[in-house]
């Protein structure tokens, strides 16, 4: 009766009202939070693949630049490793050593010596990405790179334990994989032929 007496009156929520409101208003929040994660999630993968198909890329572009074999012309186009009075193509991947010392990726000169290169948060000697002139890649950060070269003649991704000298000296299968930050694994895969 206080409230007429001088006039007004009170209108408003009690505090049970309140409480009430508060609680459907969390549970309506957590339901939204459950709906929208997941998207916010995909939506992060899609990102992360375009980026791992960038850099896979990039390498990919950078490995079909080099030489075909460490015993091919380096200029590209006058001798061939595997031809007619031309050396064997090597069956050894992985970068040479040369004069006790052994190549790097600023070295490389053939696409073998691609073979095995790693880099990632988990490896032992390259934490993060690099490119060719070894400067670090920012935009990679949490990204892990491997690389593998072998003998493919037959087009098929079969690799003989003992290759005959055609499949040596024919083609070359390099396989770029590319795990995101969100542990989703990519390979991308081309053919360097003997040209």
């Amino acid at each position: 009766m206080l409230s007429s007496r001088y006039g007004f009156n009170q209108k408003g929520f009690t505090l049970i009202e309140t409480i009430v409101g508060m609680v459907v208003l969390a549970i309506s929040f957590s339901v939204l939070t459950t709906l929208i994660h997941p998207v916010a999630q995909q939506s992060a993968d899609q990102l992360h693949q375009v980026k791992a198909a960038e850099l896979a890329q990039s390498v990919l572009n950078e490995i079909q630049n080099k030489a075909f074999d460490n015993n091919s012309d380096m200029a590209g186009g006058r001798l061939r490793c595997g031809e007619t009075d031309a050396p064997d193509c090597s069956t050894d991947m992985g970068p040479e050593t040369v004069s006790g010392i052994k190549e790097t990726r600023a070295t490389f000169n053939d696409v073998d010596d691609y073979d095995g290169l790693k880099y990632g948060p988990d490896e032992d000697d390259e934490k993060e990405i690099k490119n060719s002139q070894g400067q670090p890649l920012s935009l990679y950060i949490g990204y892990s790179m491997s690389i593998s070269v072998r003998n493919d003649a037959n087009y098929d991704g079969s690799f003989p334990t003992t290759p005959l000298p055609r499949a040596i000296s024919a083609a070359k299968l390099i396989t770029v994989t590319i795990t995101t930050p969100t542990d989703f694994l990519m390979s991308f895969s081309t053919y360097r032929a003997n040209f």
